[in-house]
């Protein structure tokens, strides 16, 4: 794209498309870098434009544009993804989907809900919340309902109501060819056709344009039971959390603190905890059974050295906890000015946990490297924030190094190289090495779907 003819055609992308879009499509430089990077240090690149769209038919208009003069599109929700997911390097217009934040039909009955792409999932349960219903997936972020469609998203409840692949219904997406279509029905199962829901699910953005989601809702807990219990070791924290899983404790959140990370939320977030390997726990039911199921909890974790174990049951205290875990990032980077992040995940068979987090924890340290580690271990998944100078050669090698082998030693055991970051442009060398053959196949799809590779270029199997 960075040829003349390329660079002409994404000026008469830009002429057509404003004729009618007018302001809505800016140029500022600001608002272009804003579009072009994410939180972390994969290095980013603006669009030539971004588009603030307000309905599905604007974003096919676009997307004909695009397609006639074969102009890059990238989507944009609200920026939070961490693996290079809306960079544009080679430039183009990011369609940003922020302003279709409609709630467009909530059916209390089916416990279901219909959504544009720009609502968020905060806004999505406050309108929820006087029907006695909310939505799960909760990554940290208040991303987009779009955005974790695309990214197949998951978050610290998967354990107990499963991640974006589990809770979409259907979807409604712009595809390369600037055709609309809806992906099936409001059924909760289906045996017609090919599951083209699933596909777009964590396509990030490279098959089409999501502008619609359809997803599954929850009654609202009678009962929420929050605690904190910290352990002697990571190990031992991965080793209670198996042996919940294991019995079948319904454990709604189990989350994995490292010491540093407490060291971090204590100083960041206002807390008093003990600075140890420590698991916030959360437990959804009637009032007996959610405390009937953190006592179960208690002796599991009593057994393997675990406590004092603290239990909430206040709303401002479990938000209070709660926040403290979402703002895990901050809080660590708090303690690392001048310092370049690298945030990332993988996740395996729970059975293989304490061996992947014990064996990175091991290599971190032999490399004088901080990389802190917190994860949704109910699931396997866990993330590392690696830390370093990047103007120091051997340091960033370092953790380049360390990066890898933690990708590799999670295939090994059977498992992926992210559990719910996605591919973007930053883990793409892993594919090949994760699917093998199968990688051949997603690209005839993507190919098939976007022939002339206008959709989000450079991203996920990148042709």
């Amino acid at each position: 794209m960075d040829n003349p003819t390329a660079k002409t055609s994404t000026t008469q992308t830009m002429a057509e498309i404003r004729q009618w879009l007018g302001d809505r499509l800016s140029t500022a430089p600001a608002v272009r870098e804003q579009h072009g990077k994410d939180q972390t240090w994969n290095p980013g690149a603006a669009p030539d434009a971004v588009a603030f769209v307000r309905s599905t038919e604007e974003v096919q208009r676009i997307l004909a544009t695009c397609a006639k003069y074969r102009t890059p599109v990238i989507p944009y929700g609200t920026g939070t993804s961490l693996e290079g997911h809306f960079s544009a390097p080679f430039g183009g217009i990011s369609i940003d989907l922020s302003q279709m934040n409609r709630v467009l039909e909530v059916n209390a009955g089916d416990l279901d809900c219909r959504v544009e792409a720009g609502v968020t999932r905060k806004q999505l349960n406050t309108h929820l919340r006087d029907q006695g219903l909310f939505f799960p997936v909760d990554p940290g972020a208040d991303a987009s309902l779009g955005g974790m469609t695309a990214t197949r998203a998951s978050g610290t409840n998967a354990v107990r109501y499963g991640t974006m692949r589990e809770n979409v219904l259907n979807v409604t997406a712009v595809m390369a060819n600037g055709e609309i279509i809806r992906t099936g029905s409001r059924a909760r199962k289906s045996s017609a056709g090919y599951d083209l829901t699933r596909l777009l699910v964590g396509s990030e953005g490279t098959l089409g344009v999501i502008t619609e989601v359809a997803l599954k809702l929850y009654g609202i807990p009678e009962s929420i039971v929050s605690a904190v219990c910290p352990f002697p070791s990571v190990e031992a924290c991965c080793t209670a959390t198996i042996t919940a899983i294991q019995m079948g404790l319904p454990v709604a959140r189990i989350e994995l603190v490292d010491a540093e990370h407490v060291k971090a939320f204590n100083a960041y977030s206002k807390l008093d905890l003990k600075v140890s390997p420590t698991l916030f726990l959360e437990f959804h039911g009637t009032e007996a059974s959610a405390r009937e199921q953190a006592e179960t909890f208690a002796a599991i974790a009593e057994d393997l050295g675990g406590g004092p174990y603290s239990m909430a049951t206040k709303e401002e205290d479990r938000q209070k906890l709660w926040q403290a875990r979402h703002d895990a990032f901050w809080a660590t980077k708090s303690l690392m000015p001048g310092k370049d992040s690298f945030a990332t995940d993988v996740c395996v068979p729970i059975s293989r946990l304490a061996e992947c987090v014990t064996e990175t924890q091991a290599d971190l340290a032999a490399n004088g490297l901080y990389g802190p580690i917190v994860g949704h271990v109910g699931d396997g998944n866990f993330h590392v924030v690696l830390y370093c100078d990047r103007n120091d050669a051997q340091e960033y090698a370092k953790v380049k190094d360390v990066y890898a082998r933690m990708i590799d030693r999670a295939i090994a055991m059977g498992g992926t190289s992210t559990g719910e970051h996605g591919i973007g442009s930053g883990k793409r060398d892993y594919l090949e090495k994760e699917h093998g053959p199968a990688l051949s196949f997603m690209r005839a799809i993507k190919r098939a779907l976007d022939p002339d590779n206008i959709m989000n270029p450079g991203k996920n199997v990148a042709i």
